[in-house]
């Protein structure tokens, strides 16, 4: 995506005016020499309008045509591939036996490949995303002759701070960028800086990554189409080479080019066109006297940020939240800190990174893409999601086995200390006072009712499954029917008998085929109980071990106001108080009143961005409420509101109509022991073309918000740099959570937020949280938001999201640490451990403090070694201590930089990567025989 259809047709009519630069000369100062470097290149979006198959085979056409003409090219030829290896993997599936020309080809410096895998979108993905790709395009771009050292950039929608200190922990000295650049870089060659002060060269591209592209076999126009360029971006350029991008989206080059080029050569004398290499470029441009630029680039000053697609299709950002959370949270520290080095599964890992990182393409979680595109993408979400679930399964077994006691172990696979709910059950119905009933379990239970002919067949079925069996029963009634129940005992029942029985079964059921079966299970009553336990930084407890939660318990009750008057729900856990509004379905906490409030506008919008119709009509209060206590405590209390909306239907002519009853319920929860509330919303959404975002009143008024994005806290205003083709929309993405006027908002992939309800002066006094953004169009034409299309006007019935859906969101007031509350919704593995292991019943596998934990991991060469990433997103410096490791602070290539042997003092925004051994006994016994 990037140079779309409309911008394009504008460029070239423009460029159709000139059939010669001479009579522009005086539309800039040129210098008496000016060279104009040829990037001949296509963009490739692996799926977008249409499906990745389709696209595909277009790959496929296009490379069929070009290796041909590189391999017949005169030398200097040189094509540059978009930066991403994912076009030659795509294309080699295909043409398997092209490998060795395209391997010829990188080597000879024909081809530039990568440094990236896909082109991702630096905002909806983790960081860790960001790095895995880079690693992956490095690594395989070796297979080709090597990675072409610039971070091309050229079409994502912004660019995330830390941004050039990534590339420069890759080796990478210089990005090429598009979107997002401000007003205030006044020339094309500038100084990007991270917030660490690390910094590379940058290059601005003024109109995209196809300023040359759709040349005829004409010289006089090409040099008009550069003379026209530089009247218009002559001021940006200045006297440096000007940078001619030959290509855009799916095309080739014009096979004429290297003839047009010589002929423009030989006609005139101020211009002089090569065709180079990016590198080259980029290599000779200019060091000194450039603007510095600290931090993210997310302006549409000249360019669309297109920043609505952020809140777009939420469903591919939760599934996004969750796929990279079980790999990068869960999976990966679970298996590098609780099984043996011979049980780390690289391969398995590599395969669902590879889904992950294949999703972060722009076109791919941006989701701003044909319907079976984002069902592609979900598709590869969820396998990457279940390929870590069964790791940290896996990973769990083979923990469980080390543990010297048995019973129900939880782990907390993240870097801070947190309570986990562990739920199991108990024999009876006495329950601890550490714990809360959350269910029964009845001592008979009715499994099947069947035919007798298929009762053998049913209880062999169940004999099968039910490892807990000790003995079965068949009563034979006198007309015929039978019952058949299966008795569960602790410890487990040996299963010889299993043949007999069905015999049994048998004989008795041929007396009386028609008759019926009822087979049922007999066991002890049991009760499901929750149970609050606190687990250390990377650490497990056994649960029966436990001593529970040094907490007040959670205390749920209603009082009366003098009035008489029903004052709500009140909720407590001695951390944070919450009070349910019955009247109006909002919630207070740590009395800070309406938190919750659903306001739902119009959105005549597109995937890319929101727009509201010209007649609005904005509802943001229910018409009934209905308030329940779900559970009362005293480890969880949930207190469901539902409330009803009756919201308009859809957008017709720019206008909403219609109305549509919705019950939308909200659970506000508290647990025991946790300074935050938690809350569920669930819409069964039959509305179209519209936004619906809970609004959160600010403790106090804020002209600034932080929000996490990758290794990184962002301030942002209340106000964005727009531009001609965009208006400047304040909403602003965050990674995990967002920070304004005392209060804290950690999500589960709800990354669109804006700060509102702003007073004279600009400040703002509510927080709002894009809960779901409703459309019907992939893009479409002039709308207040943008008065151009930003891609092909394709009408979608995904991106309306219709259905129920669900989204999770926690709120903290006060001063806090947003990284302590950011894993709220990282998930804590039990494992079942039969004891006579030598591993305690508590403990901790890594200890780390003065940084936050964004990666646990094995080496891929040597699994002896542990790889662990940290940063320090605080503007202070902090000692960073992990306990027993001894190795070397290494880049992201792998190379060491220096020593390290437990301390390190990181300075404020640094990421480090650390590889090396621990040299305590917490790793625990090899399991070969479990591989």
């Amino acid at each position: 995506m990037g140079i779309r259809r409309a911008q394009t047709v504008r460029l070239a009519a423009a460029s159709a005016h000139f059939t010669t630069g001479r009579s522009r000369r005086a539309a800039y100062a040129a210098a008496v020499t000016r060279r104009i470097d040829v990037v001949p290149h296509t963009h490739w979006d692996r799926e977008w309008y249409a499906p990745f198959p389709v696209f595909r085979q277009k790959l496929v056409d296009l490379l069929d045509e070009l290796l041909p003409r590189l391999d017949a090219a005169a030398d200097g030829a040189h094509f540059l591939l978009d930066g991403q290896l994912a076009v030659l993997d795509d294309y080699l599936e295909l043409r398997p036996h092209e490998a060795e020309r395209l391997a010829r080809l990188g080597r000879a410096g024909r081809i530039g490949v990568g440094p990236w895998y896909v082109l991702m979108d630096e905002f909806l993905v983790s960081g860790e995303t960001i790095i895995r790709d880079l690693q992956l395009g490095l690594r395989r771009a070796e297979d080709f002759g090597g990675a072409m050292r610039v971070g091309y950039l050229p079409d994502m929608f912004g660019h995330v701070a830390q941004m050039p200190q990534i590339l420069h922990l890759a080796g990478i000295e210089h990005a090429v960028v598009w979107r997002g650049v401000p007003a205030a870089v006044a020339r094309t060659s500038f100084w990007w800086a991270a917030p660490d002060g690390s910094r590379v060269h940058a290059t601005y591209l003024p109109q995209g990554y196809g300023n040359g592209a759709f040349l005829p076999d004409d010289p006089a126009f090409l040099l008009g189409r550069v003379h026209e360029f530089l009247a218009a971006h002559g001021a940006l350029v200045g006297d440096d080479d000007v940078l001619w991008m030959n290509g855009t989206d799916h095309q080739l080059p014009a096979p004429w080019l290297d003839r047009v080029l010589a002929a423009a050569n030989a006609a005139q004398h101020e211009l002089v066109f090569a065709v180079v290499s990016l590198s080259d470029h980029v290599a000779r441009a200019p060091r000194h006297d450039l603007t510095t630029w600290t931090g993210e680039l997310r302006s549409g000053a000249r360019a669309n940020l297109l920043m609505g697609v952020a809140s777009n299709r939420v469903d591919v950002k939760q599934a996004a939240a969750a796929a990279e959370r079980a790999l990068e949270r869960v999976a990966e520290p679970m298996c590098a800190l609780l099984t043996a080095p011979d049980a780390w599964p690289q391969t398995a890992l590599d395969v669902a990174w590879r889904e992950v990182i294949r999703n972060s393409a722009h076109d791919s979680v941006c989701a701003c893409s044909h319907d079976d595109v984002v069902a592609a993408v979900l598709h590869r979400y969820a396998e990457a999601r279940h390929t870590a679930d069964v790791l940290t399964e896996r990973a769990s077994y083979l923990f469980g086995c080390e543990l010297a006691d048995a019973g129900v172990a939880v782990v907390n696979p993240v870097g801070v200390p947190r309570v986990a709910l562990v739920e199991h059950e108990i024999d009876g119905t006495t329950i601890d006072p550490e714990e809360q009933a959350v269910g029964h379990i009845p001592a008979h239970e009715v499994l099947h009712r069947v035919a007798n002919r298929a009762a053998a067949v049913v209880v062999e079925r169940e004999l099968e499954i039910r490892t807990e069996v000790g003995h079965v029963t068949i009563d034979h009634a006198p007309e015929g029917a039978l019952t058949v129940t299966l008795h569960e005992t602790l410890p487990r029942g040996t299963r010889h008998l299993h043949g007999a029985v069905v015999t049994d079964l048998a004989t008795r059921a041929a007396a009386r085929p028609d008759a019926t079966c009822t087979v049922v299970v007999a066991r002890t009553p049991r009760t499901r109980v929750v149970r609050p336990v606190e687990v250390a930084p990377f650490g497990w407890a056994v649960v029966p071990r436990a001593s529970g939660v040094d907490a007040p318990a959670v205390v749920v009750h209603t009082d009366e106001a003098e009035a008489g008057r029903d004052d709500g729900i009140h909720v407590t856990n001695g951390l944070v108080r919450v009070r349910v509004d019955p009247a109006t379905g909002t919630f207070s906490l740590d009395g800070h009143a309406g938190l919750g409030r659903l306001v739902d506008d119009g959105d005549a919008g597109d995937t890319y961005n929101w727009s509201p119709p010209d007649h609005d009509l904005v509802v943001d209060a229910p018409t009934a409420v209905a308030v329940d206590v779900l559970a009362s405590g005293p480890v969880v209390a949930r207190v469901s509101i539902r409330a009803t909306y009756e919201l308009p239907a859809r957008v017709v002519d720019d206008r909403r109509v219609g109305r549509v009853r919705h019950d939308i319920t909200t659970v506000v929860e508290v647990r025991r022991g946790e300074p935050l509330v938690r809350v569920e919303v669930e819409i069964d959404n039959q509305s179209r073309d519209h936004r619906l975002r809970a609004w959160f009143p600010l403790p106090t008024a804020a002209s600034v918000s932080h929000a996490e994005c990758a290794f990184a806290v962002v301030e942002r205003g209340t106000t964005a740099e727009g531009g001609p083709s965009e208006l400047p929309l304040p909403t602003f993405p965050s990674r995990r959570f967002v920070q304004a006027g005392d209060l804290t908002v950690v999500h589960d992939g709800l990354l669109e937020y804006e700060l509102v309800d702003l007073d004279a002066t600009g400040r703002a006094h509510a927080l709002a949280l894009t809960l779901l953004r409703c459309t019907g169009m992939l893009s479409r034409g002039p709308m207040r938001t943008r008065p151009l299309p930003a891609g092909p006007e394709l009408a979608l019935e995904g991106p309306q999201l219709r259905g129920v859906q669900r989204f999770r969101y926690a709120l903290a007031v006060g001063a806090t640490d947003p990284y302590a509350l950011a894993d709220a919704f990282t998930p804590f593995p039990t494992v079942d451990a039969p004891g006579g292991g030598t591993w305690p019943a508590t403990g901790t596998a890594l200890e780390v403090t003065g940084g936050v934990v964004s990666a646990v991991l094995r080496d891929r060469t040597d699994p002896e070694l542990l790889v662990l990433r940290v940063h320090n997103p605080r503007p202070h410096p902090t000692r960073l201590h992990v306990r027993g490791l001894v190795g070397h602070v290494v880049d992201l290539l792998d190379e060491p930089v220096a020593p390290f042997e437990e301390h390190l003092l990181l300075q404020p925004a640094q990421i480090v990567t650390i590889r090396g051994a621990l040299t305590s006994s917490r790793r625990p016994r090899p399991l070969h025989h479990h591989r």
